[in-house]
């Protein structure tokens, strides 16, 4: 395989959660007064950080310290939402492993924060599968730029063309193609067509391994 890495964003690849973050997001906006549908959530934020989803809402600049309050409100209504369906994407156990198998490295590169990465990584128990973690607070500019994937690759000591990005988002899928890197797109937000700027389609992890083999 001429495959280096493979660098997983976390909401709705390695878990299917997103319908319990925007869940949240929906109730959280609801209490404080901001206009917000399913259908732009998906279009215009899915994938953002949390810096850059608040400062959407209100329209103006935002103090860490302002944003940390707000995150916190809206991440305690997702763990609540989710802490009883939390489980891992179908075939991502399976993958991870082989990649080991491989000696592949793998990092994960998401926009969430520490306590949402803690929630879902030791949750499932896979922290050790990762060589590197790059969370959202770990970068100065969110997804669509692709600075966290290059930060993921750099850890890693691996070349940006050589790595595999698996990613939901609109906004993901073109940070990891800004990076220079190939692009599998999971149908858990968008259908295939609407990803039809990756190199692969994919509704889970199940066969992923061969198919990346096989590039």
């Amino acid at each position: 395989m001429s495959i280096e890495a493979v660098l997983l964003d976390m909401d709705g690849v390695v878990v299917d959660n997103l319908p319990y973050h925007v869940d949240a997001w929906l109730l959280f906006c609801q209490q404080h007064g901001i206009p917000l549908t399913r259908e732009v959530f998906y279009q215009e934020l899915n994938g953002m950080n949390s810096k850059d989803t608040f400062e959407w809402f209100y329209g103006r600049s935002m103090s860490q310290e302002e944003i940390a309050h707000l995150e916190e409100k809206k991440e305690a209504i997702y763990r609540d939402f989710y802490a009883a369906h939390r489980v891992a994407a179908p075939g991502l156990i399976t993958f991870l492993e082989g990649l080991q198998e491989e000696g592949i490295a793998c990092a994960l590169a998401t926009s969430a924060g520490q306590g949402n990465i803690d929630f879902i990584v030791d949750g499932l128990g896979i922290r050790h599968f990762f060589q590197a973690i790059v969370g959202g607070a770990e970068v100065k500019k969110g997804k669509p730029d692709p600075e966290i994937y290059l930060k993921a690759a750099d850890l890693l000591g691996v070349q940006y063309a050589n790595c595999w990005v698996v990613e939901d988002s609109l906004q993901g899928i073109q940070a990891g193609l800004s990076a220079g890197m190939q692009v599998v797109g999971m149908t858990t937000s968008h259908t295939a067509t609407e990803l039809v700027h990756t190199q692969i389609q994919v509704p889970n992890f199940e066969g992923l391994l061969s198919l990346l083999q096989a590039k």
